[in-house]
């Protein structure tokens, strides 16, 4: 069964497959969905995961190792099998068609795979897990569809916008979806749900301050407390609303808390970072930073930005952008 990436929600909510194959150029449509099955799948009751990479030398019989081998608990399992380079090999192909002849009982296997061309479409593997479940291709909107696209992102979190405000917001990230993603989600943290103003949409994604906020991101990965104060200083003076500052600090920590995670269960670095939506010259200041902060400061890191939120709500009382030096000084 083929399905679009904007057909996957209705059918979760109807049933689930065996085998959900998911692929595409753009990164983040593939994790996005990927997240949507493996939360369908946990409210399912597959309560077990086991993360399959495959790289050089990949042992293809851990794939029905990881069927064979149930739960102790008698729970569910689902199977995160991840092939970043898109071609699974003879052995690979073989080891997947099999499987996919006699899916495992209580078991779902789910695929993830980067951009496919038409030959590797075509590939007797990627029909064998389309018969045994669900193929999904995730196809990037293009620039005319973006705004219709970044209309869909706004009604997620209850917000609306014209039809000038939503070309104006496509036409500054030029085809980006992360870029939009980011945008939306700033949206999102400055004004309430509803209906949203040109003016409103303007001042959010025209914010170039000075002491900008990837500037922040930046000093606070490398641990330059001289910089974080000077930038948090710089933002406090330009106006910057409270909730975008959390919101750029806590991305961070919560993206090295998530790479932290995966690197405890040996699962490798690139692939764990890509997941993280961290790219290009960011990728380098990150692993800086993992190898400077150890996962138990992360977390006390993350305990911190909960509770710097619920200042930020209204309940305590306290200077933020003292918290939020705090914060910052936390990682260093």
């Amino acid at each position: 069964m083929q399905l679009k990436g904007e057909q996957l929600g209705a059918h979760l909510e109807r049933e689930l497959k065996p085998v959900y194959t998911v692929y595409g150029d753009e990164p983040l449509l593939v994790i996005e969905a990927a997240d949507t099955i493996r939360a369908a799948a946990r409210r399912q009751g597959f309560d077990e995961r086991e993360v399959l990479t495959v790289l050089p030398n990949f042992d293809w019989n851990e794939l029905h190792h990881a069927a064979g081998n149930m739960s102790l608990f008698g729970g569910r399992k689902l199977i995160d099998l991840r092939i970043p380079t898109g071609k699974p090999g003879r052995e690979g192909s073989a080891a997947l068609s099999e499987y996919c002849q006699r899916p495992a009982h209580d078991t779902l296997l789910l695929v993830t795979l980067p951009g496919l061309d038409w030959s590797e479409e075509k590939a007797a593997w990627l029909k064998s897990l389309d018969g045994a479940g669900v193929l999904i291709k995730l196809i990037p909107p293009k620039l005319a569809e973006l705004p219709a696209w970044i209309a869909g992102r706004l009604r997620r979190q209850n917000q609306q916008a014209d039809e000038e405000s939503l070309r104006f917001i496509a036409e500054r990230v030029e085809g980006n979806l992360l870029a939009a993603h980011q945008e939306i989600l700033k949206l999102g943290l400055l004004h309430p749900t509803g209906k949203l103003s040109l003016q409103q949409v303007r001042e959010a994604v025209l914010n170039v301050a000075r002491y900008d906020l990837d500037g922040l991101r930046e000093a606070l990965l490398v641990g330059d407390v001289a910089r974080l104060a000077r930038t948090l200083d710089g933002l406090k003076q330009e106006g910057e609303a409270a909730t975008l500052v959390l919101w750029a600090m806590t991305e961070e920590i919560r993206a090295l808390a998530q790479v932290h995670a995966g690197l405890r269960e040996k699962q490798p670095l690139d692939l764990l970072l890509r997941e993280a939506r961290i790219w290009g010259p960011r990728q380098t200041l990150f692993r800086r930073a993992l190898q400077r902060l150890g996962e138990p400061a992360v977390k006390a890191a993350l305990a911190e930005a909960a509770r710097i939120d619920r200042l930020i709500k209204g309940i305590g009382s306290a200077d933020l952008w003292n918290e939020f030096l705090r914060l910052g000084l936390a990682l260093r």
